[in-house]
């Protein structure tokens, strides 16, 4: 007996093709010249039966371009070793190969300028995919924090953006070479404040 095509799959890989053809052309053409449907080889008519607009097309594609959730529908936290530079450290010089990789330079580019000048797709993006991102830098900050390897009244939301704003700054705008010797250097200067000019012990725990 032959078996019945997987509907469920065949939309799934519509779908990945859709998004996937949204970020290549985004990074080629920009977002105004933006057509995704002879790149994705499927009708208009399949996208706009799963979202209502480019900008949502995008949206979606920029949570791709992130990485899966996980089963709760969110990201894995950062790396809580004990000691809490070597964490960031970590996680920073993985951000930085992200940013370095061509295959997300582009798209990354284009959808942050997007953002920029479409206040509503802005919005979406920051409510889905940065305010989770930033709250996971919180968490590990709170944890250390409660350990004792930060001040009690540390500003959470500022430490956090203290480290990824310089560094979404020199992409951004190249206003420097984005290496890993950069973010930690940045992460010894924001734990050297927090921790009132010194980073020696930041972020360890002792017995």
């Amino acid at each position: 007996m032959v078996k019945a095509p997987d509907a469920g799959r065949r939309s799934e890989r519509s779908r990945r093709a859709i998004l996937d053809a949204a970020l290549a052309l985004l990074g080629e053409a920009g977002y105004n010249k933006l057509t995704i449907a002879a790149r994705a080889g499927v009708g208009k008519q399949t996208i706009y039966r799963w979202w209502p607009s480019k900008a949502a097309v995008l949206l979606d594609a920029s949570l791709a371009l992130a990485g899966e959730p996980d089963a709760e529908g969110g990201w894995a936290g950062l790396p809580d070793t004990g000691d809490l530079a070597a964490d960031l450290k970590l996680v920073l010089r993985a951000r930085v190969d992200e940013f370095n990789d061509e295959r997300y330079e582009a798209p990354a580019r284009a959808l942050t300028a997007v953002g920029a000048t479409d206040p509503e797709l802005g919005a979406r993006f920051t409510e889905r995919l940065l305010e989770p991102q930033l709250a996971l830098y919180e968490d590990r900050l709170r944890t250390a924090r409660e350990a004792g390897q930060l001040a009690p009244d540390t500003d959470l939301r500022l430490t956090v953006e203290m480290l990824l704003g310089p560094l979404t700054y020199r992409w951004l705008l190249r206003t420097g070479p984005l290496t890993h010797a950069f973010t930690d250097a940045l992460v010894d200067a924001v734990l050297g404040g927090v921790a009132g000019g010194t980073t020696t012990g930041v972020g360890k725990v002792t017995a």
